[in-house]
């Protein structure tokens, strides 16, 4: 079951260089934007894993002041999978892995394989990732904006409590 004290968001494709890393970066700029860094825990892997970041997809990124070209595509590990809250998937599945069986969010999100492709394409779909991200991030600050509100609550009653009986 995913951990209750923070958010975790894991996007997967199968080389992990290019949707999933896209993805992975747009998320870490809103969870900055939103001010969630305590709250969201961004995670990107592959099932099949490249040597590197697509050229195509570093200088798209580029274009958008957003700097990719460090980054190491990585194997998704099913097991750290059972703590996440949503898993987004992008050309794979994780046949091994059983969402609902851990209570975990997951959704394909059906995306053009920018390897290879023209810049166009790949500009195209980086700019559908951003818009996902945006509306996926939206849920997720309701969600986090829940767990403050109701964290709070306990320290709200004992506070009533306190104040009762001085």
């Amino acid at each position: 079951m995913a951990n209750s004290d923070s958010i975790r968001v894991d996007f997967i494709c199968p080389q992990n260089a290019g949707r999933s890393q896209m993805a992975a970066a747009f998320a870490e700029r809103e969870r900055a934007d939103r001010e969630l860094e305590r709250v969201v825990e961004v995670h990107s892997s592959g099932t099949r894993p490249a040597e590197s970041v697509h050229d195509e997809v570093v200088e798209a990124m580029a274009e958008v002041d957003i700097d990719v070209s460090d980054r190491s595509p990585t194997y998704v590990v099913p097991e750290a999978l059972e703590t996440s809250h949503f898993v987004i998937t992008m050309g794979c599945t994780v046949a091994e892995f059983n969402p609902e069986h851990y209570g975990v969010e997951s959704r394909e999100w059906n995306l053009t394989n920018p390897d290879g492709e023209d810049m166009e394409t790949v500009r195209e779909v980086r700019d559908e990732i951003e818009t996902r991200v945006g509306a996926l991030f939206d849920e997720i600050e309701e969600i986090a904006t829940g767990r403050t509100e109701s964290q709070s609550l306990p320290q709200r009653v004992s506070d009533t409590i306190s104040d009762i009986f001085k």
